[in-house]
């Protein structure tokens, strides 16, 4: 059995419904599979029944922009409490954020005479979680730009004339707000980004577990995190980071995680919802 843990569905910036995934990820052979969608889990009811259909193990999942000395982090949640109203609130601020996002990023647009508008943005992107791709995929409807890979190098590009920086939390307060819902938080891709040096602060925060095996890790990178994750006692996870046809390509298939890693996940999931249901035990009591 295999898993991947990083996928993305049409409710954040990806191009597939979680029905697609999961019968592309069955039809793989894959055992077990994880929707991290940004900032929201508004595809993971149709996941979980989509994997159960399929005989598949779902695990619910989120993918958290985050902030640590000034670095963008990723942070991946596992296993939480889909229920968790506290938590179901969070992904509302950061929905409405991300939406704001977008308004000012076509507001940029605007101001050099490109005449799109954020409603048309919103119908393409068709959810509560939209982020670059979706403007991108606006500038080629209207004619502006050839592909996405255009749109984003004319425009949208970090240092290009629409950019518009993410909004990022703490990362101890990510974290934090992932185990107060009884999940699991994982550092995501982190060869995508230098985040070595601050690994001891994470641990000290909670952080429990790394990405090691990803579709842009190299061998040795993906060496070198488990070293880091053996050292640092922390699980090891791992995904293609599929987005469907927003990045060029779908990506389902390109990493297999061996099951001994979701069995350890599983674990640690189990051990935070005990803990989670303790501390609402003790405090009703």
């Amino acid at each position: 059995m295999f898993a991947d843990l990083h996928l993305h569905t049409r409710f954040s910036d990806g191009t597939f419904a979680p029905e697609e995934l999961a019968e592309e990820a069955h039809r793989l052979g894959f055992g077990c599979v994880a929707i991290t969608d940004h900032d929201t889990v508004e595809g993971c009811p149709a996941m979980s029944r989509a994997c159960a259909e399929r005989g598949m193990e779902f695990i619910p999942g989120v993918e958290l922009t985050a902030e640590l000395e000034g670095l963008e982090i990723h942070i991946l949640g596992y296993g939480f409490d889909l229920q968790d109203e506290p938590f179901l609130q969070a992904m509302r601020r950061f929905q409405t954020v991300r939406q704001q996002r977008i308004r000012d990023m076509v507001a940029r647009l605007n101001e050099m005479n490109i005449p799109l508008e954020a409603d048309r943005v919103f119908a393409l992107a068709n959810c509560r979680s939209p982020g670059r791709p979706h403007v991108a995929r606006a500038l080629v409807e209207a004619g502006i730009c050839r592909d996405l890979d255009e749109a984003f190098e004319r425009f949208l590009k970090k240092h290009r004339p629409a950019w518009v920086p993410k909004s990022r939390i703490p990362a101890h307060e990510a974290i934090a707000l992932l185990h107060r819902a009884g999940g699991v938080a994982v550092l995501a891709h982190p060869g995508l980004y230098y985040a070595d040096p601050h690994l001891p602060e994470l641990v000290r925060a909670g952080l429990d577990g790394l990405e090691c095996f990803h579709t842009k890790h190299s061998p040795s990178l993906t060496e070198h995190y488990l070293s880091l994750a053996a050292r640092h006692g922390l699980l090891v996870t791992g995904g293609s980071d599929c987005h469907g046809y927003n990045k060029g390509q779908p990506l389902v298939g390109s990493v297999r995680l061996a099951h001994e890693f979701v069995v350890q996940l599983q674990a640690r999931i189990a051990q935070r919802t005990a803990e989670r249901q303790q501390k609402l035990h003790s405090t009703l009591s």
